[in-house]
């Protein structure tokens, strides 16, 4: 009968790990300082406007920057001497019909000139694409002579009609190209399993264009929100106006007052802030990460 004999390995004392030298980020720290006061550019007139809307009206361009004393008069005489209620409702309703029928028109356009092959396909693109080409200032009195001969003049139907139109172009260009981003197996794969062109779209395509319809939105609610001269021009009814051209009724010739301005501008900001707060998170890159095996 044979001993087994154990065979230990020495053990080797354990040494102190290397502290990793941590590198200083100076790229980080550089580019940090510079973006510093373009960020204080851009965000000292919003400051200006909410603390101007808190001060007393002897106190706008004399007192101090920080107001000594808070008073909200500015937003009691915003809500009343102009009827805020009844223009941020219809600031409110035109803009989200607006925002639905572009981002519909977007979608739906998108995918057809991305993935879908019909005669004339680059012809009819490129005449969307000079569309884009043309100011809206020069198109004001055509617009006007046409909604006047369709009966639409001083109608807010009328006034959706010419958001809408001039603005998806801007926004078929935007879906096209992201359309073109997602993969073609994808729609291939789709039509080899029997599925319709539209439930391609709706169930294959839609969801992943996510990021695409966020950045439509985004860009088409500011632009609804905060336009101005078409507005202004095709209304001619008080009642009918959206916020921002009553708005700017709070503008005197003489006189302004300035913190009933600022509190209306304030207030009028709210939907924006809340829907750039509530889209961004659809900014996200990789969507279509393992959806083709």
């Amino acid at each position: 009968m044979t001993a087994l004999t154990a065979t230990t390995t020495p053990v080797r004392p354990l040494t102190p790990a290397t502290p990793r030298r941590r590198h200083f980020p100076v790229g980080k720290t550089v580019v940090s300082f510079v973006l510093l006061p373009f960020c204080v550019v851009m965000i000292f007139p919003f400051i200006w406007m909410v603390l101007t809307s808190i001060r007393d009206q002897n106190t706008v361009f004399g007192g101090s920057f920080i107001p000594t004393s808070i008073n909200f008069h500015g937003y009691a005489t915003a809500w009343t001497s102009i009827g805020f209620p009844l223009h941020f409702w219809n600031s409110l309703w035109i803009t989200t019909v607006t925002v639905l029928g572009v981002s519909l028109l977007a979608a739906l356009s998108g995918y057809a000139f991305a993935k879908l092959d019909f005669p004339l396909k680059n012809v009819l693109y490129l005449l969307l694409l000079t569309t884009l080409m043309m100011p809206a200032t020069a198109l004001i009195i055509p617009l006007y002579l046409e909604l006047k001969a369709f009966g639409l003049l001083d109608n807010q139907l009328g006034l959706l009609i010419l958001y809408i139109s001039s603005s998806a172009p801007f926004s078929m260009f935007l879906m096209r190209a992201f359309f073109e981003t997602l993969p073609d197996a994808l729609v291939e794969a789709a039509r080899v399993d029997g599925a319709g062109e539209l439930r391609i779209f709706w169930q294959v395509l839609l969801p992943l264009a996510r990021p695409g319809i966020a950045t439509v939105v985004i860009f088409q609610f500011l632009q609804t929100w905060n336009e101005f001269l078409m507005a202004n021009t095709i209304l001619q009814n008080p009642d009918r106006l959206p916020l921002q051209p009553v708005l700017f009724s709070l503008m005197g010739q003489y006189a302004t007052d300035w913190p009933a301005l600022t509190a209306g501008l304030t207030l009028s900001i709210i939907p924006v802030v809340v829907v750039y707060v509530r889209m961004q998170n659809q900014f996200v890159a990789g969507m279509t990460l393992g959806a083709v095996k």
